[in-house]
């Protein structure tokens, strides 16, 4: 189903067992994520949860043209997608961006969420972040998507997964090249150079939250994540040992067990 934006973009969404007595899950990518990122998780969720997916603008089928979308508009977004499926409140999962998008939709629309789940967060920037978001910035505007993946790859995938990849390395750059836009994949970039520090306004989210960080996340260390949940009123921090920054294809019965349990 195609969703339309205030701005009139199309928003490409997916809804898993649509019945009414169920609780509703949003599932929000990362970065250079779509939908079918998400496949490992929704088979385990769609029983017992009405399961939505969405690619932001700028995402796999979504709209691509126009300019850049700060995460308060993403937020929005979510939001449209809710109203256009006549969801008055659901529980958002958030990975990485789409944890920073769901961090704000907790901050703007606080009645329109049950819970939260915030997988590999953050609220604001380091220097070590900094000079990473330089390197891939550089990356894709020198040698395009696929260098910015050799480049971005072992910052978001653990030693584990490489040494036991769910996906092979090869076949996983393959099957991303064919989905995400060097242009488009720039405009979401623009939105984490121009983000503030937003831990300030964490104290405003009401709803419930589990905060979930891999301890081998290399994009964002541990403390990045403890620092969100500590924003937070009442939030709860769990860290996987073993995990890297990409926890939809990591620990993936372990991530979905916590939220299962959480929601």
């Amino acid at each position: 189903m195609i969703v339309k934006t205030n701005d009139n973009k199309n928003i490409y969404t997916e809804i898993l067992n649509h019945h009414q007595n169920l609780p509703v899950v949003v599932l929000l990518n990362g970065l250079s994520q779509s939908t079918a990122s998400w496949g490992f998780i929704t088979p385990l969720l769609k029983e017992k949860y009405t399961v939505v997916l969405m690619d932001f603008i700028f995402q796999g089928n979504s709209e691509k043209e126009g300019d850049w979308r700060d995460f308060d508009q993403h937020a929005e977004d979510v939001v449209h997608v809710l109203d256009a499926y006549g969801f008055q409140k659901a529980s958002l999962i958030g990975l990485s961006y789409g944890s920073i998008v769901a961090q704000h939709v907790g901050v703007l629309f606080p009645e329109r969420i049950d819970k939260l789940v915030l997988l590999s967060t953050f609220a604001h920037k380091t220097p070590y972040y900094e000079a990473i978001e330089l390197s891939w910035k550089r990356s894709l505007e020198i040698g395009g998507y696929g260098l910015l993946l050799d480049v971005m790859l072992p910052y978001v995938l653990s030693d584990h997964y490489f040494n036991n990849p769910i996906i092979p390395i090869e076949l996983l750059k393959s099957m991303r090249k064919d989905v995400v836009e060097a242009k488009a994949l720039d405009k979401l970039m623009t939105a984490t150079l121009h983000m503030k520090d937003y831990r300030k306004e964490l104290p405003k989210i009401k709803a419930l939250t589990l905060v979930v960080h891999g301890g081998k996340d290399m994009l964002f260390p541990v403390d990045l994540g403890k620092s969100v949940s500590k924003h937070i009123n009442d939030s709860k921090f769990v860290v996987l040992p073993d995990a890297g920054h990409t926890l939809n294809l990591e620990n993936v019965p372990e991530v979905v067990n916590l939220i299962k349990d959480f929601i």
